[in-house]
């Protein structure tokens, strides 16, 4: 994308003009009588991944910031594809909420949709 193609007015990084990242969301059903659920009925899980899967970036729905910080650092990293059972393991053995099953059920369908993208079964 050349600056012909910007919107008017608007001026954007050289670093986001060169970016060949993709975004994919995973949604899960929270448990009831958690902070989170009072907020949102569901934890969203969103991942930035290069072409390769690459995770470049992650943030959740949590109701804390630190926990939502907590997650981004457990994701980031890893290769949303090639690694999900690593980042499930991750989830499982070192985040102690009450979101933990919710986490891994929004991981896994966001897994499911970049592999849709990228015509894996």
């Amino acid at each position: 994308m050349d600056d012909s193609d910007s919107i008017p007015g608007h001026t954007c990084p050289q670093e986001l003009k060169d970016s060949d990242t993709l975004f994919f969301t995973g949604y899960a059903k929270l448990p009831e009588g958690i902070t989170a659920a009072e907020v949102f009925s569901i934890v969203g899980i969103g991942v930035e991944v290069n072409r390769n899967g690459d995770i470049v970036r992650a943030d959740c729905t949590l109701a804390t910031e630190a926990g939502r910080d907590f997650v981004s650092r457990i994701l980031e990293g890893y290769n949303l594809c090639d690694d999900l059972d690593v980042l499930i393991a991750q989830v499982k053995g070192r985040y102690h909420g009450n979101a933990k099953k919710a986490i891994i059920t929004a991981l896994k369908t966001a897994n499911d949709r970049f592999k849709s993208y990228r015509g894996q079964k």
